[in-house]
């Protein structure tokens, strides 16, 4: 089962502000424990949204609408992300439990989400390996 640890971003954030070094220490730590774990698929954390494009589709069959950040809903942006692979529900929220205030200051929040299986979307054979040749190539893309 995969998860992603959403973390929201804050007003420290939002303004740019980079971490301490003591939470970067923290979360190297953290993401070493992850890794030496097996569960670390990815883990990064995001520019300001001012940095930021949002596209949205206002209207069924309509065009998209390109609209630059900032967002000013900042419960609604994330500032960073964690992707784990585990074997249940309950490992992924202890491991999210583990994760260092994300911002250092209390302002953290981590929102934990199961990332869907191909398979969980998408019921048709044709379509079924459809996907895994795209994954296929991805993987070897990777390797190049």
């Amino acid at each position: 089962m995969r998860f992603m640890m959403i973390v929201k971003a804050s007003t420290d954030s939002e303004a740019g502000v980079m971490p301490s070094q003591e939470l970067i220490e923290a979360m190297q730590k953290y993401n070493e424990e992850l890794v030496r774990a097996g569960v670390l698929l990815a883990a990064d954390g995001l520019q300001p949204s001012s940095n930021g494009i949002r596209i949205s589709y206002p209207e069924p069959g309509g065009k998209p609408k390109v609209i630059d950040g900032p967002f000013t809903e900042s419960k609604e942006v994330i500032a960073g992300y964690t992707l784990i692979e585990v074997k249940s529900r309950e490992e992924a929220i202890q491991w999210a439990l583990r994760m260092p205030d994300p911002h250092g200051y209390g302002q953290g929040q981590i929102e934990l989400r199961q990332v869907f299986d191909v398979e969980d979307l998408m019921t048709d054979p044709d379509t079924l390996e459809k996907e895994a040749v795209l994954r296929a190539q991805i993987e070897e893309q990777k390797k190049a």
